[in-house]
């Protein structure tokens, strides 16, 4: 039986209600967490506490992402200001060198510096994001075979770390095409378009799942195989890189237009969404048994929430896939909202219960992510205000 369109248009009305009221309860926590954390940044928690650190992981760019937002949706200048503070603490944070020698530079600076550069046009604010664009160049590794990549981690002389490439990467990646974009230097988007194409040859298997990680020759660039470093074991799908991998294609489309990338996108979100378990949010990884005792990852949840948000646009209202998404975009948010999110706990600093870091390391198995609260309040802000955050450059409302 049908819905008719009238049942549709209260459906929507409702879920947008419930997506404005999960807005402004994030609202407020903001307000507090701004008072709490003062000048650090939240990682991830101990015992319902955020761990803070002064600037140095690669997780900081997530709460700049966070005050932005909440100063775009209301227009309150707490907000604004505790961002634009955090802003300046990257520009130390660049100046010194603070653990900067990793691949996740857009993750830290697209999230404050170009968020800053797009609401608020500060030249300084752009000069800084370009710079970090720079820095995340010297990671690229110019192989033998005429190819490269952008090095995850480590040293250049780094044996162990030589030749990681990972998928993450692929949310670093909008930094270098913006950057095109600014400059007009064809260099920037080059360099991100291999290595999405690299991506998508070698971390996503046939059956639409994912590696983690895989390692090249760094010398030949001869291609080694694939591991996990947070997964359960190298052969399986860590539902956070795949969640990864459905958002990072679609906005390497959304920048190049190329059909792969989209085509990669669509096929990983589904991939992810049918191994979902009832109530659509997902375990830590898809091959992980599952017991009572069995950690989920709310974070991923909401980076495909996020994505898919990104991605249905891109489809074709014909697309078979377009409804399915559609759908289950609206069921994962009804339960992130309704069974992870901390709405009505006033004391709570997180926004969504039960993300996974590291399990095998121990490290926060079942704890509040700072990137989990930013993806799903990005969410939250593309389904009721149109929103989407700071990957690329956009008009204001």
């Amino acid at each position: 039986m049908q819905m008719s369109t009238e049942g549709m248009q209260t459906t929507a009305m409702q879920a947008n209600q419930l997506y404005t009221q999960a807005i402004e309860d994030i609202l407020a926590k903001t307000l507090m967490n701004i008072e709490k954390f003062g000048a650090q940044f939240p990682h991830v928690s101990l015992n319902g506490k955020y761990q803070l650190n002064n600037n140095d992981d690669w997780t900081n760019g997530f709460w700049s992402g966070i005050l932005w937002l909440c100063y775009e949706y209301s227009h309150d200048e707490r907000y604004r200001q505790a961002a634009e503070a955090t802003v300046d603490r990257f520009q130390k944070r660049f100046e010194q060198k603070v653990v900067l020698d990793h691949h996740d530079i857009g993750f830290l600076y697209s999230l404050s510096s170009k968020a800053q550069w797009i609401i608020t046009g500060d030249e300084r604010a752009r000069e800084l994001t370009l710079a970090a664009a720079d820095h995340l160049v010297k990671r690229w590794r110019s192989t033998s075979d005429g190819s490269g990549y952008i090095q995850a981690w480590g040293a250049q002389d780094n044996e162990q770390e030589a030749g990681r490439i990972i998928i993450d990467c692929l949310l670093n990646l909008p930094l270098l095409y913006w950057a095109s974009e600014q400059t007009g230097d064809p260099k920037y988007r080059e360099i991100a378009e291999i290595q999405a194409e690299k991506t998508r040859r070698y971390l996503v298997r046939g059956d639409d799942s994912s590696y983690h990680t895989f390692f090249f020759d760094s010398k030949t660039g001869v291609p080694i195989g694939g591991a996990t470093h947070q997964g359960y074991s190298n052969g399986s799908t860590w539902t956070r890189g795949q969640a990864w991998g459905v958002y990072g294609f679609a906005l390497s489309y959304r920048y190049t237009g190329n059909a792969a990338f989209l085509d990669t996108s669509k096929r990983m979100a589904r991939y992810f969404l049918e191994h979902l378990p009832e109530d659509s949010v997902a375990y830590w990884d898809f091959n992980a048994p599952v017991t009572a005792d069995t950690y989920r990852d709310s974070s991923a949840s909401a980076i495909v929430a996020a994505g898919l948000a990104e991605l249905i646009p891109h489809l074709d209202a014909a697309d078979p896939d377009r409804p399915y998404f559609e759908k289950m975009l609206a069921a994962s948010m009804e339960s992130l909202i309704n069974h992870y999110a901390t709405i009505g706990d006033d004391a709570a600093e997180g926004l969504l219960k039960h993300g996974s870091y590291y399990v095998h390391g121990g490290l926060s198995p079942d704890d509040y992510m700072i990137w989990g609260d930013y993806y799903y309040l990005e969410a939250l802000m593309r389904l009721a205000r149109d929103i989407p955050g700071y990957w690329y450059e956009r008009k204001l409302k």
